[in-house]
């Protein structure tokens, strides 16, 4: 079952950043990545320690982690696409902290556009919110919630770049 379908209204926060690392090279990092290299918290959201329970190497459709975060909540994403080296999906659900009384659920995707000879990241983050809930989002949580995605797009592009060097010296 789709978390989102057509008639939902949903509040999408976008964020994008331009890495001179080529798109393979991006996609290759940054989907396997350890969430806490990356999410390390910013402001009122807490950091992701790492993840339990996953299922397969993050590299198909249809596998699930539940995220563990640094205040203790949870949550439950499930990979719904992954079509390498362009883009992948993901939705989560079953949040156990704040985010429990104001989503019913996530749905997150990466896209890795080819950029000159780098790539041009892009990141939305699709919240669905519960009854009552959209305004209180859109104008409180998404605002913020940008600034969270901007350092995380941000961190996980360098650590892209980085391990492109590293490669480049290993040679």
């Amino acid at each position: 079952m789709t978390l989102i379908n057509s008639s939902d209204v949903t509040v999408p926060v976008t964020v994008q950043i331009r890495t001179p690392t080529p798109p393979q090279e991006v996609f290759d990092v940054i989907v396997p990545i350890d969430l806490s290299l990356v999410f390390t918290g910013w402001g009122p959201f807490p950091g992701v320690r790492g993840a339990k329970n996953q299922t397969g190497a993050w590299d198909a459709a249809g596998q699930s982690r539940n995220p563990d975060l640094s205040d203790g909540s949870t949550a439950a994403e499930r990979l719904t696409e992954y079509t390498a080296p362009h883009s992948f999906a993901y939705e989560l659900t079953d949040f156990t902290g704040t985010m429990r009384h104001l989503v019913s659920g996530v749905r997150g995707e990466w896209t890795f556009t080819p950029d000159g000879e780098g790539t041009l990241i892009r990141w939305t983050y699709e919240f669905k919110p519960l009854p009552g809930r959209g305004l209180l989002l859109r104008r409180a949580v998404a605002p913020l919630w940008r600034r969270y995605m901007l350092d995380g797009v941000n961190k996980s592009a360098r650590e892209a770049e980085r391990q492109r060097e590293q490669g480049q010296r290993q040679r």
